[in-house]
């Protein structure tokens, strides 16, 4: 065991009395339909993977072609937040979603409370759940049951052409004082280039800001969610984004769009405030830059190494799944065994930081850090993640949480509205949402 990792403990824990009651529609695993659980050669079981993250094509071709008891069929759908979880929900809904889809820890409370997916407790053993990171089994545990094989953890990190930092006479931030200062700096130095972006469709950027900063937006309390987005915390990072935005030190372009990749590629911004996943993206995104990028830690308040997580991948079975064995065992392949990390990892588009503390050294191996320098980012990685801040547990709201935050960013840059502003419009359609379900909620 990692002792700097168990030291950061998560306490989605806490939340486990809230979410019983949500999680007793849950469904849960049923095989009986499947021919014989996970198949044989003579009769494979055929089962369907929605998903979307770097590298996935390349771990299903591979498992597909190292075993012949179960044969996956891979659709790749966008992303979650431009569209693979209204996907997932339709499919839910009409009765036709696959046997295993992605999800992201933030989403996943939601799902499991709107009876979404099932209970995999069966195929998720102990030796098995002894292999990942403490705080990804707690946040895929939800009323004392497993409800979705984690992958990756995804500590924050600051990416920076280093070169256009030396050319501007840039220091590399290591505080949010830095870090506007720095913003400065690079605007004065070259009038057309950003030290970074807000992200206006992207809540969970701005979540793990507040994460980092101590924020805890939502507790269990017995059989009552605490809400509170209005903490120090929270008004401290959303007045400092604020800042930035309404003095121009940093571009507010949607996250991954056609605009804000091309202010990468023509140095219009020189920064990006990501996670561990992020160095494949920039690697896969921006090939003709080898060798420009760096990647440091993410500025903190004080100085001292702190980080929130930003997204992070799971896999879940869809409730009406009744393949939910052989989906479970192509899951724990994809995020358990060396095989699975180097297939997706080597594919070059991928920097996923394993939840499987054992895999670390071949995801390491694997990825060329010659985009890099020949850096050891994932020693970045490592470091980030010791320092994943305490207490945050996601609320069974997120979707409700998330589009209001996204719809009121979306105003932010014209002036229609302010982040200080979006904030409380969402906790108020939180708040509404969870009374609407029948839940206790104190704000």
């Amino acid at each position: 065991m990692n002792r700097s990792w168990s030291r950061t403990t998560l306490s989605i824990a806490g939340a486990a009395t809230a979410l019983a009651v949500l999680t007793a529609c849950g469904g849960s695993g049923d095989d009986s339909s499947d021919g014989g659980g996970t198949g044989t050669a003579a009769k494979p079981v055929n089962i369907t993977f929605w998903g979307w993250a770097k590298g996935t094509k390349e771990v299903v071709d591979a498992y597909n072609a190292s075993q012949k008891n179960i044969h996956v069929n891979f659709e790749e759908t966008p992303s979650g937040n431009a569209g693979g979880y209204a996907k997932i929900s339709n499919a839910i809904k009409a009765g036709n979603a696959p046997d295993l889809v992605s999800v992201e820890y933030p989403q996943l409370p939601e799902y499991v409370s709107q009876g979404g997916f099932q209970d995999i407790s069966t195929y998720l053993t102990s030796d098995i759940k002894a292999k990942f990171l403490p705080q990804a089994i707690e946040q895929t545990t939800l009323g004392g049951k497993n409800w979705a094989v984690p992958f990756d953890a995804a500590p924050q990190a600051f990416f920076y052409r280093k070169d256009l930092f030396a050319k501007y006479h840039v220091e590399v931030p290591k505080t949010w004082d830095e870090f506007k200062a720095a913003a400065g700096k690079v605007k004065k130095a070259d009038s057309k280039a950003r030290i970074g972006t807000f992200f206006p469709d992207d809540p969970t950027t701005f979540q793990a800001m507040v994460w980092q900063a101590g924020a805890q937006w939502f507790k269990a309390d017995g059989d009552t969610w605490k809400v509170n987005t209005t903490d120090a915390a929270t008004t401290k990072v959303a007045d400092y984004w604020q800042g930035l935005v309404k003095d121009g030190l940093v571009r507010s372009d949607a996250s991954f769009s056609p605009a804000w990749t091309n202010s990468l590629k023509t140095g219009g911004t020189i920064g990006y405030l990501g996670a561990s996943w992020g160095g494949g993206v920039m690697k896969s995104t921006l090939p003709e830059q080898s060798g420009k990028w760096a990647v440091a830690p993410i500025p903190t308040w004080d100085g001292k190494p702190a980080s929130g997580m930003l997204g992070g991948t799971t896999f879940a079975v869809p409730k009406n799944s009744k393949k939910a064995e052989a989906a479970t065992a192509f899951a724990k392949w994809m995020t358990t065994t060396e095989d699975g990390i180097k297939a997706r990892i080597s594919s070059g588009t991928s920097s996923a930081f394993p939840a499987a503390l054992a895999l670390r050294p071949a995801a390491k191996k694997a990825f060329d850090t010659a985009f890099y320098g020949g850096q050891d980012i994932y020693q970045v990685f490592e470091d980030g993640g010791t320092s994943i801040q305490q207490g945050w547990t996601w609320g069974p709201a997120t979707g409700t949480t998330n589009t209001t935050l996204k719809d009121q960013f979306g105003k932010v840059a014209g002036g229609g509205a302010t982040i200080p502003g979006a904030i409380k419009a969402a906790h108020e359609a939180t708040v509404a949402e969870l009374t609407k379900r029948g839940l206790k909620v104190e704000d």
